[in-house]
């Protein structure tokens, strides 16, 4: 047992490095290419903090435990809003005032709401999973197209931040070292990760849905977390709200459909009944403390406090 969380500590690390050197090298390689900026970072730079998640979804799925890949896209989903953004918030008020952050709210919510009505009935099928791809296909051609027809405020804090993430300057060579790198750790850190925490759960007596919940989802959501307490620190707010957004939309579109595509099963009931409706909570809880009528936005440490308690709680419920 000591091996297997040795293996799951090493395992996570080896993700999110990976996963780094993978962004690294693809969003290189594709400004080399030619590719715009706004798009590389609105497009391989968003996605890079979902990687973790889409790696390990797909291994989870490859080994018939689907249930632990759908519990860790909604346990992300939970632990981004609740534990992320609460520590974020205690550490310092975020103001929100991104355009782009008012588009993205209600569409976090619909594809919120499109996750809750494919998992309510603990069916997961294949056509579901592709219908949440192709959503994620229209998104990112969404994004594509509002940055090239000039429909995005280039002063937009989102915006411009997005694209600061962005190499520049490197070497051909060096970009596809990167991106082979992560290319090939990716996948075996994933499949080393999951067997561990395979292993922790049968021997703890926990589900599979439980341990996607859990260990696996805070464990993948450290990357959005270490990017937002670096955003918080630099007082750039948007970027943080944009980072928990943008991974929340993309693991329902992305990391969710994976699991469905891969290995059409019956869910776990605790998923419908329970899990799903924290995931909608944790959002609504999001988007009412990013309005505000006065016209002054900010999600303040009382706020973050409340976000944080309620983690805890859920995990202390569920454990």
């Amino acid at each position: 047992m000591v091996l297997s969380f040795v293996i799951l500590i090493l395992g996570f690390i080896a993700l999110v490095w990976s996963a780094d050197r993978f962004v690294y090298g693809a969003a290189a390689l594709a400004k080399n290419l030619g590719v715009p900026t706004l798009i590389v970072g609105l497009t391989i730079v968003a996605m890079g903090s979902s990687a973790p998640e889409m790696m390990v979804a797909a291994q989870a799925a490859l080994v018939d435990k689907t249930d632990t890949a759908v519990g860790n896209a909604v346990g992300s989903n939970i632990a981004n809003i609740l534990m992320v953004l609460g520590i974020t918030a205690l550490l310092r008020p975020l103001g929100v005032g991104s355009g782009i952050l008012k588009r993205e709210m209600p569409l976090l919510v619909v594809v919120s709401l499109a996750a809750w009505l494919i998992i309510s009935d603990n069916q997961f099928s294949a056509l579901e999973g592709w219908l949440l791809l192709i959503g994620f296909f229209v998104f990112i051609g969404g994004l594509i197209y509002i940055s090239k027809t000039g429909k995005t405020d280039q002063d937009d804090p989102l915006i411009s931040e997005a694209c600061d993430e962005v190499p520049s300057d490197v070497p051909m060579s060096k970009a596809l070292f990167w991106l082979v790198v992560g290319m090939i750790l990716l996948p075996v850190s994933a499949d080393y990760l999951v067997d561990a925490a395979v292993d922790i759960a049968k021997y703890f007596g926990m589900s599979d849905l439980l341990i996607g919940l859990t260990i696996i989802a805070i464990g993948t959501s450290l990357p959005e977390l270490a990017a937002c307490v670096a955003g918080v620190l630099k007082n750039e707010d948007d970027l943080v709200l944009g980072n928990i957004i943008g991974s929340n939309i993309f693991n329902i579109l992305a990391v969710l459909s994976i699991a469905g595509i891969l290995n059409p099963a019956t869910l776990d009931s605790n998923i419908a009944s329970r899990d799903i409706y924290v995931m909608l909570g944790a959002t609504a809880a999001l988007v009412l403390m990013s309005v505000s009528l006065k016209g002054r936005r900010q999600i303040n440490r009382v706020e973050g406090g409340l976000l944080l308690g309620a983690f805890c709680g859920y995990m202390y419920f569920i454990i």
